[in-house]
């Protein structure tokens, strides 16, 4: 597909650095077999973009194998350049409702989608594609570059308006209207995908010289209430469904936050580079949920992270659905707690060194950075609250790390059977909350004594 796909930046739309952007195109082929229509929209008008083979450079190896006339195949998809870096893409559609963009590193990573349709459940799912774009010629002083699809699927079909500003951090302004054909269980609205194999916390599957492999780390949650919420991703025996309960959330994301390279040691893929992406709606969502769906894997080009909000109401034919969100790729969301943040998860074997254990014990130990913990003297009195669903909170002891800016808290978990456990953390002093809430779920490996 390599071979196929080089594309003649001097052949792009809008081509010449007259414009701010360059559209590209991706040619049909490896995964991507269908054309989707796209058109330039210029004074008003839209005009089909045709292909043609002289927009390519052909490899040696499918040359020869072009068939003449080629005739007019279509594309998979397009990627856009911005004047910032014209050897760069800075985002891409390409596959059913998949797009992606990348920050001040120009590392692509995780993807968005158009929707998300019964992911996670037990029948298939539902993948709608954006069947057609419509490209708007931009300004010559333009700072966005401005684009519509259409989403079309068995049980939706659906517009979309999209506003792209590149930057340190790429911005996406999103207006989306749904119409179902049928009732849908579990819409997905402003979903994410993204991947994590293992990590600090999780190295059931880390038989690799990389200690840590993943685009995401972690999601966050920012609630209608104003709770900020860190959740670790994690790479389970079995699908899992996660549910977040909230009213006109203020935003939640899937993020990096581990952006050291010595935490990975992965200089061909650059993890620590990946961006993070934020979810910011625009106006009131009402009620309903974020999920997350976790799968497990043991390859890291193999997606099991979905993330979405889920609205509580129904998805039914002859209703529209009005959702409009901006997306933000980059290092860091637009907006940060101000107490302080989980920074690590780890978990080990409960107890103390050399202790024999009676019972089936995992300890917990979760890492604070900033906010208030940053201005306490080492003595302060800080306390560390863990409620578990199940079992037994044994030994919880919070202190500073001498060694670092950090505060750590510790506590073993004692869970019979193997029903998955749910645990949440956070620390305070007398004058209330200092940290994000940390979430996590534990399942006791199977055999786990009941």
């Amino acid at each position: 597909y390599q071979a196929l796909n080089n594309f003649r930046a001097e052949r792009s739309l809008w081509g010449g650095g007259e414009l701010p952007f360059q559209a590209r195109f991706f040619h049909l082929g490896l995964y991507f077999h269908h054309p989707v229509g796209l058109y330039e929209v210029a004074d008003g008008v839209a005009r089909p973009i045709h292909f043609s083979p002289d927009l390519y450079k052909y490899g040696p190896r499918v040359k020869d194998r072009i068939p003449e006339p080629v005739g007019d195949l279509g594309f998979a998809g397009f990627r856009i350049n911005s004047r910032a870096d014209w050897d760069r893409d800075m985002f891409s559609f390409l596959g059913a409702s998949y797009f992606r963009a990348v920050g001040a590193s120009k590392q692509y990573g995780l993807s968005a989608r158009g929707v998300a349709i019964d992911t996670g459940m037990d029948r298939p799912e539902e993948f709608p594609t954006f069947r057609a774009f419509w490209l708007e010629r931009p300004a010559p002083t333009a700072a966005a570059l401005t684009l519509h699809a259409l989403l079309d699927g068995p049980s939706i079909t659906g517009a979309y308006r999209f506003v792209v500003a590149p930057g340190d951090t790429t911005i996406m302004r999103v207006e989306a209207r749904l119409f179902p054909r049928r009732p849908i269980e579990r819409l997905g609205i402003a979903p994410m995908t993204s991947m994590f194999q293992c990590g600090e916390n999780d190295r059931r599957i880390a038989d690799d010289y990389r200690p840590e492999i993943h685009d995401s780390d972690g999601l966050v949650l920012w609630t209608g209430t104003g709770e900020w919420i860190w959740r670790p991703l994690l790479n389970p025996h079995y699908i899992r469904v996660n549910s977040f309960l909230d009213d006109n959330p203020r935003g939640f994301g899937l993020l990096q936050r581990d952006r050291e390279f010595a935490h990975y040691q992965d200089d061909v893929s650059f993890y620590h580079k990946r961006p993070s992406l934020w979810v910011e709606p625009v106006g009131n969502w009402g009620r309903g949920m974020v999920q997350l769906v976790e799968l497990p894997t043991a390859d890291e080009t193999l997606d099991n992270i979905v993330a979405f909000w889920n609205p509580a109401q129904a998805a039914e034919p002859g209703r529209e659905l009005a959702f409009d969100y901006r997306l933000y790729w980059g290092a860091q969301p637009p907006v940060r707690s101000t107490v302080a943040e989980v920074v690590a998860t780890r978990l080990g074997t409960g107890g103390m060194p050399g202790q024999k254990l009676n019972e089936p014990m995992r300890k917990f130990v979760i890492d604070f950075q900033g906010g208030p913990l940053a201005q306490l003297p080492q003595d302060a009195k800080v306390q560390a609250v863990v409620t578990a669903s199940r079992g037994e909170i044994r030994d919880v002891v919070v202190r500073p790390l001498k060694e670092s800016d950090l505060w750590r808290c510790h506590f073993d978990l004692i869970a019979r059977g193997s029903e998955p456990v749910d645990l949440r953390c956070y620390l305070r002093d007398a004058n209330g909350a200092l940290s994000e809430t940390w979430l996590y779920q534990w399942s006791p490996p199977p055999g786990t004594p009941g």
